[in-house]
């Protein structure tokens, strides 16, 4: 099976900001080049944290309602600390958190859900700047026609990795979710096909309905 890589679905073309570069140009730069974070790297290119628009908010969120009806929130210190800041490295969230340009989709996913971040610098082995990979970014997968899954399941899959012969098994895609029929040998097989199937990219569900002939 070919799973897509980071580097197969990053953005290459990334804006970027310097530790020094103030305020109002970050705010500039996300706004010229419609986008919600830049990633900040230092003279030899490599990221050394992210700013995003949230980063920049607290800015706001920090100043007191002239009208006086919208209380000042509390902010805890290291919010107040950013709040305060005028350059991206006071500014920024750090360390920036990065990929690897082979990594899978279920690999950035994962480390976005663990780090609690929407975005992913992307660096080489010595850490410079590759591209940046966004969660828009990897839900693409799941934009992936119905027949090349059927596809890649029908050969890849039961032909070439499990021997299975594929008119044992039909198998249908609709939207992405997959529907499996018919009779396999081993009734230790069935759980191993429809954990493969979740694997495969663009796959949303596996419907199982196969029988076995020997139950080992």
């Amino acid at each position: 099976m070919h799973h897509r890589t980071v580097e197969e679905l990053m953005t290459r073309d990334v804006v970027r900001a310097r530790p020094d570069t103030p305020f109002k140009d970050l705010v500039r730069l996300l706004e010229e080049n419609d986008v919600t974070a830049v990633p900040v790297v230092d003279e030899l290119d490599r990221p050394v944290g992210v700013v995003s628009e949230a980063d920049l908010l607290r800015k706001s969120a920090d100043q007191a309602d002239p009208s006086g009806r919208t209380p000042i929130p509390r902010l805890e210190a290291w919010e107040r600390a950013k709040a305060e800041g005028a350059r991206a490295e006071e500014l920024m969230s750090a360390p920036a958190v990065c990929a690897r340009p082979e990594w899978t989709v279920v690999e950035a996913a994962r480390l976005m859900e663990v780090q609690h971040v929407k975005r992913l610098p992307v660096v080489d082995e010595a850490d410079r700047l590759l591209g940046i990979v966004s969660r828009g970014d990897l839900l693409r997968v799941f934009l992936r026609r119905d027949e090349a899954i059927r596809e890649e399941i029908t050969g890849d899959l039961l032909r070439r990795t499990l021997a299975v012969d594929p008119r044992d098994v039909t198998v249908e895609v609709h939207d992405g979710r997959v529907t499996l029929t018919g009779t396999v040998e081993y009734r230790s097989l069935i759980p191993v096909i429809e954990q493969l199937c979740r694997g495969v990219d663009g796959v949303v569900s596996v419907a199982g309905h196969l029988d076995h002939r020997t139950d080992e």
